[in-house]
């Protein structure tokens, strides 16, 4: 499901596409950067994305899910 809906919680990120080659980039890829996720997904952790309409799914483990749930209870 695309947008705005009851459970969906907006978080704060910026997305680039980060080109081969310039700023350090070994190949291309996205950069998804901001304190939100970053205190969801820590560095170094790997997790799983796939494709969407409109967008795309990270799926998230235990760990995550959990900070997840306490940045929601925080609101």
């Amino acid at each position: 499901m695309s947008g705005p809906a009851p459970g969906k919680h907006r978080i704060k990120i910026t997305a680039y596409i980060h080109e081969k080659g310039k700023s350090e980039a070994r190949i291309t890829h996205i950069d998804l950067e901001g304190e939100d996720i970053s205190n969801i997904i820590r560095p170094g952790e790997i997790t799983f994305i796939k494709g969407k309409p409109d967008g795309a799914f990270i799926a998230l483990k235990k760990d995550m899910i959990i900070r997840a749930e306490k940045k929601i209870k925080k609101k």
